[in-house]
């Protein structure tokens, strides 16, 4: 156990994290909503209605949806665009999806490669996508729960001040639905550019996220 969690500390303690702080925005979140029940004069919830309903589940998904899709452009963006000097980039002169003989596949593999990088055609195909292919994947669920849980909460609201609900397709073109997506990719594609170039010029000794401290700020990788 001790040896299992050495080899997978960083996304054990993240995880973690994760849960502390999922934990702690039910918490908060259950005690706003009935605070703003009572101003409103309305009845106030348990917390396990809170934890099903329609406020909670949008303001988890909507954050989740902008996360992927970080993750999702760095991992696409990155094979064509590079940051000369910054660890988030790879090389300036390897720019494209590399050869068979620089990703190691097919004829290729290694003794250690995966069994999956020695398939060719579709399923050799699918592995070497597989984790943009996943991560597009959670972010196409997520931003749909988040249309869907968004939704339900913006008619609930219009129904207490006796408007009509709206459909689903006039909810993901309104402004209620853009305003919530597009504050959360703002602050992503912020400090995506922000690592990119603070990482050319700044540096933390023994992060994988960084250059060795004496590299010189336009090196990408050792071989420049």
């Amino acid at each position: 156990m001790p040896r299992f969690i050495r080899d997978n500390g960083l996304t054990l303690f993240f995880l973690l994290l994760f849960l502390c702080s999922l934990a702690g925005q039910a918490v908060a979140g259950f005690a706003e909503f009935n605070d703003q029940q009572l101003v409103q004069g309305g009845a106030t919830i348990t917390f396990g209605d809170y934890l099903t309903s329609s406020d909670f589940a949008v303001d988890t998904a909507e954050n989740w949806q902008s996360e992927y899709l970080q993750f999702l452009l760095l991992i696409y963006l990155t094979v064509w665009l590079v940051q000369r000097g910054s660890p988030e980039s790879k090389p300036v002169g390897k720019i494209g999806p590399e050869s068979d003989a620089e990703q190691r596949v097919a004829a290729h593999a290694r003794p250690g490669s995966p069994d999956a990088a020695r398939l060719r055609g579709l399923p050799g195909t699918l592995f070497g996508h597989s984790l943009g292919l996943l991560m597009g994947a959670v972010f196409a669920l997520s931003w749909l729960a988040q249309s869907i849980a968004g939704r339900a909460a913006y008619n609930a609201q219009r129904i207490e001040q006796l408007q009509d609900p709206v459909g689903w397709l006039a909810y993901v073109t309104g402004a209620d639905f853009w305003s919530r997506t597009l504050q959360n990719w703002q602050s992503e594609f912020l400090a995506v550019a922000s690592m990119a170039i603070f990482a050319v010029y700044l540096r933390q000794r023994g992060s994988p996220e960084s250059k060795p401290v004496g590299e010189s700020h336009g090196a990408t990788d050792a071989g420049d």
